[in-house]
């Protein structure tokens, strides 16, 4: 995560912490979730590089109240974070898409329990050069762009284009155990990990992105909703027609499904056995007291309350 929202995330874990305090023994408080100050161990979490900087800000305000766990949050992709949580090396499994079926199956032959716990909203957010006259594109032109047989070099090749650019396309993406590249390809390709393959691939490093985009005046690429609201004033996030006209990303059209294709859950998955651990059970129930208040002041879109319930439900059904 980078300096300026670490800041944030400190910030704005004070104003909650202040707000925890003033709930006293509240049975909605996040004090109370958290089981007390008496709790140790540790707890180690990876996966989606996109919902990291959401768990690292809820782990940093448990760890607050609670100095004797140690919550470790990776970043080794949705699909590698898969990987390790089935095989029984982390707690909590971070997604930013739903676990797939040979992942499951995988689970299952290491005798590894879950439940699919939604934490947040977010708006995948294609994002070019602020040089760039282009303020929309449609998913076909996407596609003309990212998909496998695509050949377009030049922004004046893509069909359909209306704005006049002649400039190199210099594409910069996630790499292959990224739920982000995933999602993108299956909603924008038609199929999950069909890629063009000739574009910078970052990896799990979500800035390296906004480097590579803020540096090529051709440049386009994708991320998470809140690694854009952190760079928008050096990045210009492109607005996607799914079929019904330009709708840009932001939490409301996101949450009222306008922003299609593109708008998603982020998810958590813990472990039935890791939440026989007080530590553990008493961190997930504090993420979801709190997560709705720190998501919003680190750029993610809040669940609504029906969501959110689900959420709680569906951790108490594994508990």
């Amino acid at each position: 995560m980078t300096s300026s929202k670490w800041l944030t995330v400190i910030a704005s874990a004070s104003v909650l912490a202040v707000g925890v305090a003033a709930c006293g023994s509240d049975d909605d408080s996040g004090s109370t979730s958290s089981g007390g100050s008496d709790l140790s161990g540790t707890i180690r979490i990876d996966g989606s590089s996109t919902v990291a900087p959401l768990s690292e800000a809820v782990a940093e305000q448990f760890q607050a109240d609670n100095p004797g766990v140690k919550v470790t949050v990776g970043t080794s992709g949705t699909g590698g974070g898969f990987e390790k949580f089935c095989a029984g090396e982390t707690s909590i499994s971070d997604a930013s898409r739903a676990i797939e079926p040979d992942e499951v199956e995988a689970c299952k032959k290491d005798d590894i329990s879950f439940e699919e716990v939604r934490v947040a909203t977010d708006a995948l957010t294609v994002v070019v050069n602020p040089e760039n006259p282009v303020n929309c594109l449609t998913v076909d032109q996407l596609g003309d762009i990212w998909g496998p047989d695509s050949k377009i070099s030049n922004w004046d090749q893509v069909p359909g284009l209306k704005e006049d650019f002649n400039e190199d396309l210099q594409l910069f993406g996630p790499g292959t155990d990224s739920g982000t590249f995933d999602y993108f390809t299956e909603e924008i390709n038609g199929e999950e990990g069909v890629s063009r393959k000739d574009y910078n691939n970052v990896g799990e490093d979500d800035n390296a992105t906004v480097t590579g985009v803020k540096g090529a005046p051709g440049g386009m690429g994708y991320f998470g909703f809140s690694f854009y609201q952190e760079n928008e004033g050096s990045l210009k996030a492109l607005e996607v027609d799914g079929g019904k006209g330009c709708v840009a990303p932001s939490s409301e059209t996101a949450q009222n499904d306008t922003y299609v294709p593109l708008s998603r859950p982020l998810f958590i998955y813990p472990s039935g056995e890791a939440l026989k651990k007080a530590e553990v059970k008493a961190f997930v129930d504090y993420y979801l007291d709190n997560v709705n208040g720190i998501a919003e002041s680190v750029g993610y879109i809040p669940l609504t309350d029906e969501q959110l319930q689900e959420s709680k439900d569906a951790t108490a059904k594994l508990g």
